[in-house]
C-alpha cells in the first residue's frame, strides 16, 4: 500500500479532483515500489493535514447491527407473505360463496393487524440502523478523499427529501463504491476488494418497485370495503413481499461488501 502520509509532505505532491492526491511527474496516483519514494523530496513547509490525519471513526458494529436487522426484515417479509396467503384464500372462499366462520374472520383481522405491526416496527429500526451506517461510511471516506459530491449530511438527508430521495440516496452509494475502491487500488490490488458496482442498480431499482408498490397496497387497502378490493390488496401485498425478499438479501451484500472494504481504509 502506497503511503499516502509520505506524498502529503513531498514538494512534487499534486491534487486532482477526480484522482486525489497526484505526483506532479506522472499526473498520476503514486505508484511505487517499497516502503520510500525515490523521488521524495521533503517540503519542510508542509502543514499536516488535518483532515488525512483524522482516524476513521468505528463503523463495524453499525454495519453489523444492520445486517442483523435486515435478516430480521427478511424474516418478516416471509411471515407477511405467509399471512397474506392465508387472507387470499379466505377471501377467495368468500367470493365464491364457501363456508367461513365469523371466528375465521377475526383471526384473520388480528393476525393481519400483529404482522403489520410487527413489520412496521422492524422496518423503522432496520431503517435506522442502515441510515446511520451509511452515513457514518461516507463521513469516513470523507477524511480520506476529497472533493467528494456531497457533504455527508446528505447521507442520511436524502432519504426524507421528496423526489431527491429517488436517485441521490442511490448516487452517494455508488460514490462509496467507486471512491473507496480507487484508493484501495491505488499502486496495488486490494485484497478482497468486491466493490462491484453492476449489483447496484438492481439493489435501487428494487427499492423503488417496492416503495411505489407499498404506497399502491396502502391506498388500495384504505378504501376497500368489497371482497374484490380485498383481494386486489392482498394480491399487491404478495408481490411487494416477494420482491422485498431479494431487496433485503441485496441490501445485505451491499453492507457486506463495502463493510469488508472499509475495513482497509487506513
Amino acid at each position: 500500500m502506497i503511503n499516502l502520509d509520505l506524498c502529503k509532505k513531498c514538494k512534487k505532491r499534486g491534487f486532482d479532483p477526480h484522482k486525489g492526491i497526484i505526483c506532479s511527474l506522472t499526473n498520476e496516483r503514486p505508484a511505487y515500489e517499497g516502503d520510500v519514494c525515490p523521488d521524495f523530496d521533503n517540503d519542510e513547509k508542509a502543514k499536516p493535514n488535518r483532515i488525512f490525519s483524522q482516524k476513521l471513526r468505528p463503523n463495524s458494529d453499525r454495519s453489523t447491527t444492520a445486517v442483523v436487522l435486515i435478516w430480521a426484515v427478511l424474516f418478516m417479509e416471509g411471515v407477511t407473505l405467509l399471512s397474506s396467503i392465508m387472507q387470499y384464500n379466505l377471501l377467495k372462499t368468500i367470493q365464491s360463496g364457501g363456508e367461513y366462520s365469523a371466528n375465521a374472520l377475526t383471526t384473520n383481522d388480528m393476525r393481519e393487524g400483529l404482522v403489520a405491526i410487527l413489520y412496521l416496527l422492524v422496518y423503522i429500526i432496520s431503517g435506522i440502523t442502515f441510515i446511520r451506517w451509511f452515513r457514518r461510511a461516507y463521513f469516513n471516506l470523507h477524511l480520506r478523499t476529497s472533493p467528494l459530491t456531497y457533504d455527508e449530511g446528505w447521507a442520511a438527508g436524502s432519504w426524507f427529501v421528496p423526489i431527491i430521495n429517488l436517485y441521490r440516496p442511490f448516487q452517494i452509494m455508488q460514490e462509496l463504491y467507486e471512491e473507496t475502491k480507487k484508493i484501495l487500488r491505488n499502486g496495488t490490488e486490494a485484497p478482497g476488494c468486491n466493490l462491484e458496482t453492476s449489483s447496484l442498480g438492481i439493489w435501487w431499482a428494487l427499492w423503488l418497485i417496492n416503495g411505489v408498490l407499498g404506497n399502491i397496497v396502502f391506498r388500495v387497502f384504505k378504501d376497500a370495503d368489497t371482497v374484490d378490493q380485498l383481494l386486489t390488496s392482498t394480491v399487491l401485498e404478495m408481490i411487494t413481499s416477494i420482491i422485498g425478499i431479494p431487496l433485503a438479501l441485496l441490501t445485505i451484500k451491499v453492507i457486506r461488501d463495502y463493510a469488508k472494504a472499509e475495513k482497509q481504509l487506513k
